[in-house]
């Protein structure tokens, strides 16, 4: 993912307020008029920095993106041995979610963006795929003997979690859980001599 380019404080104030209100709202349902009406500039302002709607989701993903990396990172860099940091993205969910019950942003972006080509699908496609080679060398940190597959099952879990999480079902614990117990299974058997 390209670094965000730095954003005027208008450009930032659209970028926050189009954000949520496509995560509240959904991306086809949320107009540029609402967009600019709630960020305080004109259409003409918001044109001016974005291009078009598509662009301007597009910036929302990215700055979503960021902050989950941020968080996801941080929570890795805090984790005191490798499985840990393996289960770290799982606790960093935890506060992610805490003041939303809107699943995954990406998840329910992809679902309004089926078109490959639209900027914002590609940003959503991408997380996607950054959280899965994280998990991977993090696997492999871990003494996974097969790494890939130990982190695609992760990924599995930790989206189940996220995918749950608008039904008010309360499957966080369980989705760590069921990591840990992934993760144990997967750690090779301890030599005997």
């Amino acid at each position: 993912m390209a670094p965000e380019p730095a954003l005027s404080p208008a450009a930032r104030r659209i970028v926050e307020t189009a954000e949520a209100l496509f995560h509240e709202r959904g991306i086809t349902a949320v107009g540029v008029d609402l967009v600019a009406e709630r960020s305080g500039v004109t259409k003409r302002t918001l044109y001016n920095r974005f291009g078009s709607k598509d662009r301007l989701v597009a910036a929302c993903l990215t700055a979503r993106a960021t902050r989950w990396r941020t968080d996801v990172l941080d929570a890795v860099a805090a984790a005191t041995d490798p499985v840990d940091a393996l289960l770290a993205p799982f606790e960093a969910l935890r506060e992610w979610t805490a003041a939303s019950t809107r699943g995954c942003g990406f998840v329910n972006a992809l679902a309004e963006l089926p078109d490959p080509e639209h900027p914002g699908h590609g940003v959503a496609v991408g997380q996607k795929a950054w959280l899965l080679d994280l998990l991977t060398d993090l696997a492999a940190a871990a003494g996974s003997p097969d790494p890939g597959a130990l982190a695609t099952r992760l990924l599995i879990v930790h989206e189940g979690a996220l995918a749950t999480r608008p039904t008010g079902l309360d499957t966080l614990d369980a989705a760590v859980g069921l990591a840990r117990s992934l993760v144990r299974q997967d750690r090779p058997p301890a030599a005997t001599g």
